[in-house]
């Protein structure tokens, strides 16, 4: 059963949820990093596959079967008689080096399946806490909408009162409820919005029946508080997707010195014994050796060669490509960091602070006739702006964070063998 904070996490209840307990149940339990992880076992097959030698090949072949007087002075039996019986072993031997090349390639391609599988987490763990954020700014303009609409709600309560000593006109009150209605709308999108936004949450965690029936236990205002990390790497370290093209380019590099080694043919040798019952002449049980190999003359194995020296190209392309990817993912969760935190500090410190105070201030004429309705409502939308506003800059500074940590995610090859 999948417990969060110690409770059980059932339909039709809602639980609490922290950004860690998120990342460990997605580790736990998200599909794509568990497809990840069997394709560990798969290259660990591959690489059982390439250390095993080829079977050794048992042939027993009995001819003159059916000639008249087949019995021999030995006797009739099926060992006396004058057939000829070869019973035979043979075993391929691989020469040229190529069992070392396929292991190699096999181990290669272990060493890169666990380096994705790492980088599958980099990225799960990035992607669970996006999604996390996405819920709670969700949830955060939800309830900026709420405090909107019921604030709208009293102050039509207040004209209706208005209108009825009249002192507000029959246009200004219905505007007004014009004005609740829209944001009464809006609200209600909000709280599906919201609802939609944990059940992409769930969808990572891996549940099964995802409805979005959970509450978020940390906050935008806790999670944007949270230092960006720094750029400290082991020494040798690299992003594992990183490694894993290398072990990419390596793996293709052992194939194609695989394939050019297929052009010299490996031998199968042979040893057996002859048994030949006395008839004509003697009885006579002999030995006998043999080698036999494929003769060279049609297939070169050009072509699967010259796949492998476009595979070597492609890898080595591809390597070139994530590894510029990955200082260009520093550079921009850097500069993505520093734009959304300074906007949150200033939309905090300053803009918010102004938007509040005018509106408290033109709320306060208006309810006293001091102020008209179109400014009244002009306040409270850029108020309401305002505040989503600064919800979103932390929601982005925090997802900045995010970016920049998945991007300075780095190990060790030596790390990489270790956890497989």
């Amino acid at each position: 059963m999948l417990l969060v904070g110690g409770t059980p996490f059932l339909r039709g209840q809602t639980v609490t949820l922290t950004l860690e307990e998120a990342r460990r149940i997605a580790f736990d339990r998200n599909w794509d990093l568990l497809a990840a992880k069997s394709n560990i076992d798969s290259a660990t097959a591959q690489l059982i596959i390439a250390k095993e030698f080829p079977n050794p090949t048992a042939s027993l072949t009995t001819a003159k079967i059916g000639q008249q007087q087949a019995g021999t002075i030995a006797g009739n039996s099926l060992w006396n008689r004058s057939y000829d019986t070869i019973a035979a072993v043979s075993q391929l031997v691989e020469i040229a080096g190529k069992r070392h090349d396929r292991q190699d390639a096999a181990r290669a391609g272990l060493f890169g399946a666990t380096a994705r599988f790492i980088d599958a987490k980099r990225s799960l763990d990035q992607g669970v806490t996006k999604a996390y954020l996405a819920a709670l700014l969700a949830d955060e303009n939800y309830r900026i909408l709420n405090e909107s609409t019921e604030y709208l709600k009293k102050e039509t309560d207040i004209a209706q009162h208005r209108f009825e000593i009249g002192d507000l006109s029959d246009s200004d009150k219905k505007q007004l409820e014009i004005a609740y209605e829209q944001f009464d709308l809006q609200t209600k999108a909000a709280k599906a919005a919201s609802v939609q936004a944990r059940i992409a949450v769930e969808i990572l965690l891996g549940i099964k029946k995802p409805q979005g029936d959970w509450k978020a236990d940390d906050s935008l205002a806790k999670l944007v508080k949270v230092s960006p990390p720094s750029v400290l790497r082991k020494p040798g370290s690299e992003r594992p997707d990183v490694l894993a093209a290398e072990s990419d380019l390596r793996a293709a590099k052992a194939n194609l010195k695989l394939q050019k080694a297929y052009r010299i043919p490996d031998p199968t040798f042979s040893v057996g014994t002859e048994h030949e019952p006395p008839g004509g002449g003697p009885s006579t049980n002999t030995w006998n050796m043999g080698v036999s190999f494929p003769l060279p003359l049609w297939n070169l194995n050009g072509g699967n060669i010259k796949a492998a020296e476009a595979s070597v190209d492609q890898m080595a392309l591809a390597l070139g490509k994530i590894q510029a990817q990955a200082y260009a993912d520093v550079a921009s969760a850097t500069v993505e960091y520093g734009e959304a935190h300074n906007r949150f500090l200033k939309l905090r410190d300053s803009t918010s602070y102004k938007s509040a105070f005018t509106r408290d201030a033109v709320g306060f004429a208006f309810e006293h006739g001091g102020a008209s309705l179109v400014d009244f409502l002009e306040a409270e939308r850029t108020d309401n702006t305002v505040r989503q506003a600064v919800a979103q800059a932390m929601s982005d500074t925090a997802s900045a964070i995010a970016d920049l940590a998945a991007a300075q995610t780095a190990v060790t090859k030596a790390e990489i063998i270790v956890r497989k």
